[in-house]
């Protein structure tokens, strides 16, 4: 018993020192004279370490010293059983008092419904969205455009540019919808970049050699001039005309809105790299109209 006490004396000088250690400067004050931490509160800190330490050593030396009495429960689990001793009153005097400081804090202390910062700021984020939607409920082209603009240049143009030409090749050039390298890259190792909305993917090899060169001069060119006989392979899923199918192939003659937003949702990887999905980051509207500026800076 003598060295739990000696071990507790100096388990609680090391607390009461790494307390000082850590919130020391606290109780001298700031260059104004302020003491964000008073007597008051070193006192409870330092009868809260004590009391927990010899609280324990209490209940570490009686099981290691007492013996089990009283009488038996009949029930019993594999050879074990409970003797029919009462709850302790230090305990059900703390279970109760923790119940009844329950009903004290939610009723009088922080009542549930008093005044919450966070609940203001969800009121104030909720009130916005409404006046957000009701706004642009039926926008303009040009709003949806002017919107875009101002949501590309925080969102975009650090990794696409201003211009949005993709700061010389170091991400997409976005006033062209696709160029005949990132075409060839599809067709040689396929594409399951956007599984949300075309869950199928690509599969890889869809035309070789000369036919694959074709295809993607064509499909880069804007689908200009007659198509080539490997496109026939391609217009299964995107279409003749290039502007794809719902959830079997992506629009790849123009950003379209649902290319757009497949892209923010679902991130992308292509020859030049990887974009990151800006999912949760941009509402319906924002992509809409980001969709919007990006075809008004096409070519």
């Amino acid at each position: 018993m003598k060295s739990i006490v000696i071990g507790g004396i100096i388990l609680i000088i090391a607390l009461l020192a790494g307390t000082w250690f850590a919130a020391g400067d606290a109780f001298k004050g700031n260059e104004f004279g302020d003491i964000y931490i008073n007597v008051l509160t070193l006192i409870g800190a330092v009868a809260v370490i004590t009391i927990t330490v010899f609280v324990v050593i209490k209940y570490v030396n009686q099981m290691k010293n007492d013996n089990a009495k009283g009488e038996l429960a009949d029930e019993n689990w594999d050879g074990i059983g409970e003797y029919k001793n009462p709850v302790p009153t230090g305990w059900a005097i703390m279970f109760i008092g923790t119940i009844l400081f329950m009903f004290y804090y939610f009723t009088i202390a922080y009542p549930i419904n008093s005044f919450s910062q966070i609940g203001q700021w969800n009121e104030e984020t909720l009130d916005y969205n409404e006046k957000f939607e009701a706004k642009w409920s039926n926008p303009t082209t040009e709003e949806l455009a002017e919107m875009g603009k101002n949501t590309y240049l925080v969102q975009c143009a650090p990794c696409h540019g201003v211009d949005g030409y993709g700061i010389e090749g170091k991400a997409h050039n976005l006033t062209k919808r696709i160029n005949k390298e990132q075409v060839l890259y599809v067709i040689n190792n396929g594409a399951n970049n956007f599984k949300s909305d075309y869950p199928g993917g690509m599969p890889a090899g869809m035309a070789f050699g000369e036919g694959a060169e074709r295809v993607a001069e064509y499909v880069a060119g804007g689908f200009k001039g007659e198509a080539p006989a490997e496109y026939a392979a391609c217009a299964g899923c995107h279409g003749m005309d290039g502007k794809g199918m719902p959830y079997v192939g992506p629009n790849i003659a123009e950003y379209d809105d649902a290319l757009v937003m497949t892209v923010l949702n679902n991130g992308k990887k292509g020859v030049i790299g990887g974009m990151p999905a800006f999912t949760g980051r941009l509402n319906e509207t924002q992509q809409k109209a980001l969709a919007a500026y990006i075809r008004s800076i096409g070519e």
